[in-house]
């Protein structure tokens, strides 16, 4: 049941988009039709699945206060918090270069469709920013560190996806001048984050 209620929180209360506007520069410009979102969207999951337990084991083991005493009592008081970003940061980056071959090779009109904004995903403000809530949440265990992962990733899925789906059916409408392209892109995303505050009667 926790697993559950961490997974539609992270994935429907506390989306990157709708709630933080988390990775808004990939959002607005990979939308534009379902297929490229679809794509970005499954490697922002794969990489926060991996990253996020990643950073969790990085948190508990290394970086906090104390999480040093497995080495012995001389370093049961060391803390290396101070390193959180710059190791967390690291850690995605390296993921995110994996995830850039694996497109390049297997799928080459998918790499050649996202083009910049796949490498990007490293400097995404909402894969750092799970592993940053991560560590303010405190999870019990890797599990729980794991299906925030998934439902963080899930939850911006759900909003590329989405935005582009509409994007692509509004594309021949008489939208007037002024809102059109990327003006259109906020006000759409303003309607859904509203949307989505119904999910807030689903928390456990």
């Amino acid at each position: 049941m926790e697993y559950i209620n961490i997974f539609i929180k992270s994935a429907f209360i506390d989306n990157m988009i709708f709630t933080f506007f988390f990775g808004m520069c990939s959002y607005l410009a990979v939308s534009k039709t379902v297929k490229t979102a679809v794509g970005l969207g499954s490697a922002v999951i794969f990489v926060l699945v991996v990253t996020t337990p990643l950073n969790y084991l990085l948190e508990t083991l290394v970086l906090q206060e104390g999480a040093l005493s497995w080495l012995g009592d001389d370093y049961a008081t060391m803390d290396l918090s101070f390193l959180s970003f710059i190791m967390f940061i690291a850690v995605i980056a390296s993921i995110v270069q994996l995830v850039e071959m694996l497109v390049e090779k297997f799928s080459p009109a998918l790499y050649g469709a996202l083009g910049i904004f796949l490498p990007l995903i490293a400097v995404n403000c909402a894969i750092l920013g799970a592993a940053l809530f991560m560590q303010q949440k405190q999870f019990a265990n890797i599990g729980e560190a794991t299906i925030y992962g998934l439902g963080s990733g899930f939850g911006w899925f759900i909003a590329i996806v989405l935005i582009a789906a509409i994007r692509e059916k509004i594309k021949y409408s008489h939208i007037p001048a002024p809102v059109r392209g990327v003006g259109m892109a906020f006000i759409l995303t303003g309607l859904m984050g509203l949307a989505f505050l119904g999910f807030l009667g689903f928390e456990l």
